[in-house]
């Protein structure tokens, strides 16, 4: 099947370089686990589980095999198509009170059976068609809302960011590695004004605290928990090891093996 809003996918990178959810996603592990992490809590998701990924949220995940095997189905649910859907369909929109980036559905029987006629699906290879795609995808946010009427609040909500506190978010979610751009939109400002609150509230530029805060972090996790610097840099944000261990030794005088092994 070749449509992008319906789909099945097979292993991934270990830690997914995706960081930012762009839209609302529904996800179906058919095969395999996963763990996630979005800055504030750890999420555990097992085969069978469905869950809702949430947009403008920041996510890192890790996938495991199953008999060798991982499968997801993944439902794209995105703004313009949840116009076009309350334009057909009225549901009542309040203030969201949900703050998890993973949402786990209900498990009743419209679900299941749902899920089991997507089979014919993402078993073949053969194109389905967009208007019959957005059929399907418009017959799942049927029956979620009709099960919990309250996710309205999230699909419908079309609205940017809302300008939040700077301080908690990026102490959260430092060690993502996403542009600035990306974390100004985030905390609801715009790059000129991020830069200023930033400066106001932490005394230097974002540059300069998010390596000195990665670094930081990156020397508890191999001092104190005795991490390998292969999993480390990673963690807190740095896309290549290299740089990571020029970086970390001309701040440090370590290598980060150096401090794994003496742990200080």
């Amino acid at each position: 099947m070749t449509i992008n809003q319906i789909h099945s996918c097979h292993l991934g990178p270990e830690i997914s370089p995706e960081q930012v959810i762009s839209e609302h996603y529904f996800m179906v592990l058919l095969k395999g686990s996963m763990k996630a992490y979005d800055g504030r809590k750890r999420y555990g998701m097992q085969s069978g589980d469905c869950f809702i990924a949430r947009k403008n949220h920041l996510i890192r995940y890790t996938k495991f095999k199953e008999d060798d095997q991982f499968v997801k189905i993944i439902i794209t649910l995105d703004e313009p198509f949840l116009k076009r859907f309350t334009e057909r369909h009225s549901y009542p929109v309040g203030l969201s009170t949900y703050g998890d980036s993973f949402l786990f559905v209900n498990k009743n029987p419209f679900i299941k059976q749902y899920i089991q006629s997507l089979e014919p699906y993402y078993t073949s290879d053969s194109e389905l068609d967009e208007t019959f795609a957005d059929i399907k995808r418009e017959e799942l946010l049927l029956i979620l809302l009709r099960s919990q009427p309250e996710l309205a609040s999230i699909f419908f909500n079309f609205s940017s960011p809302h300008k939040i506190d700077l301080e908690e978010y990026m102490q959260q979610n430092f060690r993502f590695n996403v542009s600035l751009e990306r974390f100004a939109f985030l905390t609801g400002r715009s790059v000129s004004s991020f830069k200023r609150d930033f400066k106001k509230t932490f005394g230097m530029p974002p540059g300069s605290w998010l390596l000195k805060k990665r670094l930081d972090e990156a020397y508890f996790q191999l001092s104190r928990q005795h991490q390998k610097p292969s999993t480390v840099y990673l963690e807190v944000g740095f896309e290549d090891l290299s740089h990571f261990s020029f970086v970390f030794k001309k701040t440090f005088g370590k290598t980060p093996s150096e401090v794994a092994t003496s742990g200080a």
